[in-house]
């Protein structure tokens, strides 16, 4: 997959979609003054995982995943996806 500077990704099939979830995630942790490695703690995940996420590498996290860094932002799933 190939990540245009839009947010829009391209696949090998051609499909686009946009992944709200590594923009707002940046923003909600950095938000909260938290370094990725904090979180990553807080939330109960590897480092590695909040590093992809936000790179846009990891753009389909377990709803376990989303649900720990939800959780350790104070933040509900959705808002967390929108």
């Amino acid at each position: 997959m190939f990540k245009s500077q839009s947010g829009f990704t391209n696949s090998l099939f051609g499909a686009y979609a946009y992944d709200p979830i590594t923009k707002t995630l940046r923003k909600l942790r950095e938000a909260k003054g938290l370094s990725q490695e904090k979180l990553a703690r807080l939330a109960d995940v590897a480092n590695n995982t909040i590093i992809k996420i936000e790179a846009g590498k990891n753009q389909n996290p377990t709803l376990d995943t989303l649900k720990k860094i939800a959780k350790a932002l104070d933040v509900s799933v959705d808002d967390l996806i929108k």
